[in-house]
């Protein structure tokens, strides 16, 4: 199977909000949901090797985001751990986990950063580097992904 092919398919998962992440988040009317309504069983979330597996692949995200040269300076001064936090609860809710997200809603986590469609895209081929990395089938990747691609209009602002 091929992967999905979305442009700017990318993980807006909060991901590029390191900065925006860096404060605890307070529960807001999105933030309940991560922006997206949850996969309905727990299918997806045993293919991603269930909360190990996901932090794993966030763990593996985390170093890529931060050295890859193309969005690394997005993450310069960023609280780390608690963008990872985030992001395990966030893809663990989303693919039908056990998990409650209560970050920021994607809109307010992004809103002054001015992100564009490049960035958006590096971030998802990271993901799908780590993903990969964990041995995530593609179609469970594409159910994740299916979720947060939407993400996009609120992310990118330039």
């Amino acid at each position: 199977m091929t992967r999905l092919q979305i442009p700017a398919l990318a993980l807006s998962v909060c991901l590029i909000a390191a900065p925006a992440l860096a404060q605890p988040a307070k529960p807001m009317a999105m933030a309940s949901d991560a922006g997206a309504t949850a996969i309905v069983g727990d299918a997806t979330y045993k293919a991603f090797h269930e909360k190990a597996g996901i932090q794993r692949i966030i763990d593996d995200f985390i170093v890529r985001i931060t050295t890859d040269p193309r969005i690394a300076n997005e993450f310069k001064g960023a609280d780390l751990p608690h963008l990872n936090a985030e992001l395990v609860d966030q893809v663990c809710y989303l693919i039908g986990g056990p998990c409650t997200y209560t970050g920021k809603d994607m809109k307010s986590a992004h809103a002054q950063m001015g992100l564009d469609n490049v960035d958006f895209n590096a971030l998802a081929e990271d993901l799908q580097l780590s993903m990969d990395k964990e041995g995530v089938s593609f179609p469970s990747q594409n159910r994740l992904l299916a979720k947060l691609a939407p993400m996009q209009k609120v992310i990118v602002t330039k």
